[in-house]
């Protein structure tokens, strides 16, 4: 049985101000605003039906946008009421999601972008193949907390050598 690879359609992010999240993610990251940022309810509209099949009964209301990436790569974000920040926000052995990755070849640019606009570096601007190919990365962190990392180039490309040999 032969199976194909699938495409990636999005991710979703929850955060505590929707308003300010859409603000960073366009003006910092380039993401372009597919939804603005809207209410939903529970009640028996077929968005808050669905919203109750997710969360189960009793969630309210919730503020949700959509976002997109340049190549069509969507970001869901939610602002819930009485959300509240994890005590370790890389929490990287916990079963699930730790992080995602944008990429932009001026990796450093960005990196002071998103530190100008209230984010965080993690960690030192770092090589994959010191001296001789230009592959860059670096661990970041939005103004809410949320780990995302940055790519000078493609996945494909960063890893088609084997970047840890």
């Amino acid at each position: 049985m032969n199976v194909s690879p699938k495409t990636f359609s999005h991710i979703g992010l929850s955060v505590p101000d929707l308003d300010a999240a859409v603000k960073f993610y366009t003006e910092v990251l380039g993401l372009y605003t597919i939804m603005e940022p809207t209410e939903v309810f529970e009640d028996e509209s077929p968005i808050g039906i669905m919203c109750t099949d997710v969360f189960g009964p009793n969630w309210e209301s919730l503020k949700i946008a959509h976002l997109a990436t340049a190549d069509r790569v969507g970001i869901e974000i939610f602002e819930f009421p009485e959300n509240y920040a994890p005590e370790d926000n890389l929490d990287h052995k916990r079963h699930g999601t730790f992080h995602f990755c944008v990429q932009d070849p001026d990796v450093e640019g960005l990196v002071e972008k998103i530190v100008a606009a209230g984010g965080k570096q993690r960690m030192p601007i770092r090589e994959y193949y010191p001296g001789q190919k230009p592959y860059r990365m670096c661990y970041v962190e939005d103004p809410f907390g949320i780990v995302f990392e940055v790519y000078s180039h493609s996945y494909e490309l960063t890893y088609s050598e084997g970047a840890y040999s």
